[in-house]
């Protein structure tokens, strides 16, 4: 059944396949995408004014936090005052001899409102129930220490607290301001030996100052901040038809979040954020259809722009296919032509995409079929006569021999051995290097190869050359390139032992090491000087190609390399090691392959 429906899909015309591909890869992913944005741009609206709210929550309560940090350094500098610690802890009646004092106080207390001018005012009560202020009096002659605030700050012991709108005491300000206009904060000033109470400070801010902070804060379009104390109580509340009271129940003891609730028949947002320094809440209270009609405006945009995608998507679906289809069928029939034998038939168009791309390929390929067949015949041609030429070559090397072998026998017959003993080298050295044409021999002929090249440079150089060589048994048999240590040791002769002062040495080591063939060639000649050395490096690494610089030093080292490279890859081929005065080794790397011999 698989394969029934794979074979009528394959034998739908390709202008067919291109408009079912065109139309599910444009106007399905794009009804899909408006779906999925319709569910999900609710939420992100959501997460986002929620998200901004909070942010305006919090710079509202930084700002709130500022005022009542302010009041409560405040309070400590007005504890600090000489003259207010003398009021606290004499415990004596401000006398009329005092009168100077008591008006220092006052000053001193009224400096605190003309530079802060949203404190509404100061009052500070020691223990008898004495008091010192600048606006504020008792409405009666009943004792301050009975007041609630009072003895709210006894229960906090020196710690700074808002209690929030004053509610039913003995005191007022001299502007008369409403409970409802101002925020109070208390502070028991104790004894630091004892502990005890000497009095406490009560500062009345005034709430214009907590209303300008927060009135212009307006989450959504018609939302608004309000605070609330821990108890419940409203601290700031702006005039609103939304809503008119908070139950404390809604918040549920959480420092922070957001939930919906149905109010007075509409479905309200709130997001809340408590300060844990003042344990006031700042809520932000908004209509959920803010939110909405946000949503209905994105949820219009995306079906417009589905509707105009869909419609481009089919006219472009039926104009790509045609495009795309009818140039394929004309190089289906130019290449049914081709087919036939017919090699001289070309594309003719003009079409820069893939299509034209194609069929100039088809015009080349065509070209190159034509240059091949002729290619072909030519190359017969001079293959035939390569052959002949080989035939004729291959007399040359039993000629040089045959030619070697009598100078070995005449220089034996004369009694010149030392001469014998070069030629026979030199007979050895050139037909290793032959080997027959082969490029691969065993390491044992390297070896011996490199012998012969040594014994006729010893006898050249005479008292100036020694060498050494030492071959590990087990890779004798080893198949190798040919002639890679005659390069590097003619360097070694002419570079390095020929420069030096009396006579130098070669060691040639080969051994087996981690599975590969390791050769090392050490020489104790001049060494290659530090510039000369990093250059030479540097081409080693990079292609194989010697420069003019290089060629004196490194040519046939190079060629070794090359070879080395191309018939192995990484991480095979040449490394080198100098110190100028000290000599040169060079190590060779080639894998062990096993001989066919």
């Amino acid at each position: 059944m698989k394969s029934l429906l794979s074979f009528e899909i394959n034998n739908i015309p390709i202008r067919y396949k291109i408009i079912t591909l065109l139309l599910l890869i444009s106007i399905l992913p794009s009804i899909a995408l408006g779906s999925l944005i319709s569910l999900t741009v609710s939420k992100i609206i959501d997460n986002q004014v929620t998200d901004h709210t909070l942010q305006l929550i919090g710079q509202a309560n930084k700002s709130l936090e500022s005022s009542v940090e302010n009041l409560q350094n405040i309070s400590y500098l007005i504890s600090f005052d000489p003259a207010i610690e003398n009021f606290l802890y004499e415990n004596e009646s401000i006398e009329d001899s005092e009168a100077i004092d008591d008006y220092q106080m006052r000053q001193f207390l009224k400096g605190f409102t003309t530079v802060y001018p949203e404190i509404a005012g100061i009052l500070v009560v020691n223990s008898d129930g004495e008091y010192i202020s600048n606006e504020i009096y008792p409405r009666s002659v009943k004792s301050l220490l009975n007041e609630n605030w009072y003895k709210e700050a006894l229960i906090n012991k020196g710690i700074f607290e808002i209690i929030g709108h004053p509610s039913e005491r003995n005191i007022t300000n001299h502007v008369h301001y409403k409970d409802s206009e101002i925020v109070s904060g208390v502070r028991a000033i104790l004894d630091s030996e004892t502990q005890e109470v000497k009095g406490v400070i009560l500062i009345d801010l005034k709430l214009r100052n907590i209303s300008e902070t927060i009135e212009n804060v307006r989450p959504g379009k018609s939302g608004f901040l309000m605070v609330i104390d821990d108890e419940g109580d409203t601290i700031y509340s702006p005039n609103s038809q939304l809503l008119n009271h908070i139950n404390p129940d809604w918040f549920e003891g959480e420092m922070s979040g957001t939930f919906s609730k149905g109010v007075n028949g509409t479905e309200l947002q709130f997001i809340y954020l408590k300060s844990a320094f003042t344990n006031w809440t700042t809520i932000g209270v908004f209509s959920t259809s803010d939110s909405i009609i946000e949503v209905q405006e994105i949820k219009f945009y995306v079906v417009s722009f589905l509707f105009v995608v869909c419609l481009l998507g089919i006219g472009l679906s039926y104009y790509l296919s045609y495009s795309m289809s009818r140039p394929i069928g004309q190089l289906i029939s130019i290449m049914n032509k081709a087919e036939t034998g017919d090699l001289s038939v070309r594309y003719d168009g003009h079409r820069q995409d893939e299509i034209g791309w194609l069929g100039r390929s088809f015009n080349t390929m065509l070209a190159q079929i034509n240059r091949l067949i002729s290619l072909t015949e030519l190359q017969e041609r001079q293959k035939r006569e390569a052959e002949l030429r080989v035939l004729q070559a291959h007399i040359k090397p039993h000629f040089l021999y045959n030619t070697l072998d009598t100078i070995n026998w005449m220089a034996r017959k004369k009694g010149a051995d030392d001469v014998a003993e070069v030629v026979n080298s030199l007979s050895r050295l050139f037909r290793i290097g032959l080997s027959k044409g082969k490029d691969m021999i065993q390491l044992n002929e390297e070896i011996e190869h490199i012998h012969s090249y040594l014994k006729i440079q010893s006898a050249r150089y005479k008292n100036k050359l020694n060498y050494s060589i030492q071959v590990d048994p087990e890779i004798e048999k080893a198949s190798v390139i040919k002639l890679v240590l005659q390069p590097i040791v003619e360097n070694a002769i002419y570079h390095g032992i020929k420069e030096r002062r009396g006579p130098g040495n070669i060691s040639i080591n080969a051994m087996e090491q981690n599975g590969n063939i390791i050769i090392k060639v050490l020489d104790d000649g001049v060494g290659i000087p530090m510039e000369r050395l990093d250059l030479l490096r540097e081409n080693l690494a990079a292609d194989f190609h010697a420069t003019d610089e290089t060629k004196k030093i490194g040519y046939g080292v190079m060629n070794v390399q090359a070879r080395i490279k191309l018939t192995f890859g990484d991480p095979y081929g040449i490394h080198v090691e100098s110190e100028v005065s000290k000599g040169t080794i060079v190590t060779i790397l080639l894998p062990i392959l096993k001989s066919d011999s």
